[in-house]
């Protein structure tokens, strides 16, 4: 779900440039310099309103985390957030970008974990290389991830999940785990929920899947 227009959300975001990029592209190869920390980096492509890059962010301080949304109003909820709450997240960025041109904002070997929550499922078979976990988008995030980075994905819809499952499959990711339910499954204590999951998981199971891309560095 999309927050309503907000004409103010550029402005704001200009605002908090402590925690708001607004320009990926000139820290590309030098994120860890922007963090002031060598930590592995973990992106969420499509954060929401934040919730589950933030609470991420407050767990676990050794991690340097990165929200990517490219609808500005979105990014001013998370923004909101972490005002009311008086956070001090010192590993925490948010990103204004698309996930198109991720190669443009990373440098090879720049990322070390990749995660897609209850992305758009685009249902439409003409729509089918905009999802996120279409090959096209398999190939941008091969070219950031460390040798045997991380993708993790995590939907309430069906389709989407059984095509991603074939897609990661026929990419030759290796799966780590795959739960049907994730809410009804022992073991997944420490999930963390975003804002839709809570709002939508009454309906129905949340699948979730966790791949390796797995490659050498002499082969990637």
């Amino acid at each position: 779900m999309r927050l309503r227009n907000n004409p103010k959300a550029n402005d704001i975001l200009a605002q908090h440039e402590d925690i708001v990029v607004l320009d990926g592209k000139k820290h590309k190869a030098k994120w860890n310099e922007l963090f002031g920390t060598e930590n592995p980096i973990y992106i969420e492509i499509g954060m929401g309103k934040g919730d589950f890059i933030i609470e991420n962010a407050l767990r676990y301080p050794d991690i340097n985390f990165i929200g990517i949304e490219k609808f500005p109003s979105v990014m001013v909820g998370a923004l909101k957030k972490i005002d009311q709450q008086n956070l001090s997240l010192p590993n925490l960025k948010l990103l204004k970008e698309d996930a198109i041109f991720l190669t443009d904002i990373f440098d090879k070997y720049e990322v070390s974990r990749i995660y897609l929550n209850f992305s758009d499922p685009w249902p439409k078979k003409r729509h089918t290389k905009r999802r996120l976990t279409s090959p096209a988008f398999l190939d941008v995030y091969q070219n950031i991830l460390v040798p045997n980075g991380e993708l993790i994905l995590k939907t309430d819809n069906r389709s989407l999940f059984e095509y991603s499952l074939v897609s990661f499959q026929n990419y030759g990711l290796y799966f780590n785990d795959v739960c049907l339910d994730l809410h009804h499954s022992e073991g997944y204590e420490d999930n963390i929920q975003t804002e839709y999951e809570r709002k939508f998981s009454p309906l129905g199971p949340i699948y979730q899947v966790k791949t390796t891309f797995r490659r050498s560095e002499n082969n990637g």
